[in-house]
């Protein structure tokens, strides 16, 4: 299978060139992607070396499907232009998420949604996809009404400048070049993109318009607060769940132990529970410090992490295209 990686160079589009070689895709022919200035660069798959190329070039050479991060702006002119060409498109940027034509994805979720005509398939928000793998169960069984959400996220999901800034103040030097508009390292930034008339900033609205678009189900309430916090393993949640029925936290522990992509670690006397480090370079979605909130029935509260660049983004990309190949939707 042709499969063709837009965004390449950049940090997620190295991860997606990770997880196709760890999880055995059936690459065929690999067509790294990216933009004029990274063009002839050379790219490492399966110990050989790719170079890369233009977008016209990638469209010439017909992938059957190509795997966008290459942001917003990119995939709004380019992956079109893809589609038009009768390749599946699976973007990672929030450009197509909730645009009502296109399918919003988390294959333990809602891939059966998925059709051939299909050829631009949104890949969620990382935070978004953590969270929603471990309700998905819960909400079958209990019925979410209501989810309170913080979040404590990497400086990775900002990119490679980011990480940069952050070892660079670690460092202690003064001359380097600023991402956030305040020192992330020692510290904590309640802000991830931009702030927006209701006090809210965008990556708070995407957990809430996203969950409700991935979930199918309009009627589950989210409020979010997103941090940023100078780590680089990947994304925690602290989630406050209230459901319609009462649960029994046993029961909660092994619905979550038997879902597909999630890991139980919930032994706080052994001081075990989910945690970015250990979290790093996985594919699952791991769940602890589970107890029941004693404010108010019904209600549970969840610690979950993630490897955003994993999970959070090239993984979740990576089962999409699988699901596609397995099914022969490509």
């Amino acid at each position: 299978m042709k499969v063709a990686v837009v965004g390449a160079t950049g940090l997620v589009g190295g991860e997606i060139l990770k997880v196709l070689a760890e999880r055995n895709f059936p690459v065929s022919e690999l067509i790294p992607v990216a933009s004029e200035r990274s063009i002839g660069k050379k790219v490492s798959f399966k110990g050989k070396e790719y170079e890369v190329v233009g977008f016209d070039t990638a469209i010439a050479m017909k992938p059957n499907v190509a795997i966008f991060s290459a942001g917003g702006g990119t995939s709004l002119a380019i992956a079109p232009k893809f589609a038009e060409a009768g390749i599946t498109v699976v973007d990672n940027s929030s450009a197509w998420r909730m645009d009502p034509s296109k399918k919003l994805v988390v294959p333990e979720i809602n891939a059966s949604t998925l059709t051939p005509e299909d050829k631009i398939i949104a890949n969620p928000n990382c935070s978004t996809i953590q969270m929603v793998v471990v309700m998905n169960p819960l909400h079958k069984k209990y019925k979410i009404k209501r989810v309170v959400v913080s979040t404590y996220q990497s400086v990775t999901g900002t990119g490679k400048a980011a990480v940069d800034q952050l070892f660079n103040e670690r460092a202690g030097k003064t001359e380097y070049d600023k991402v956030y508009p305040h020192k992330i390292d020692l510290n904590v930034l309640p802000h991830i993109d931009v702030f927006l008339d209701n006090g809210y900033t965008k990556e708070e609205m995407k957990m809430v318009n996203e969950t409700k678009k991935i979930m199918m189900d309009d009627s589950i309430q989210v409020t979010a607060t997103t941090v940023r916090i100078p780590t680089i393993g990947g994304h925690s949640e602290s989630v406050n769940i209230e459901f319609e029925n009462d649960f029994d936290l046993d029961e909660v522990r092994s619905l979550l132990a038997q879902e597909e992509g999630v890991i139980v670690q919930d032994d706080p006397k052994n001081f075990l529970y989910p945690m970015p480090i250990t979290a790093h370079g996985k594919d699952e979605v791991f769940v602890g410090r589970i107890r029941r909130d004693e404010t108010q029935p019904n209600t549970l509260n969840l610690w979950i992490v993630a490897d955003n660049l994993r999970k959070g983004a090239a993984t979740n990309a990576v089962q999409i295209a699988e699901y596609l190949a397995k099914h022969q939707l490509i």
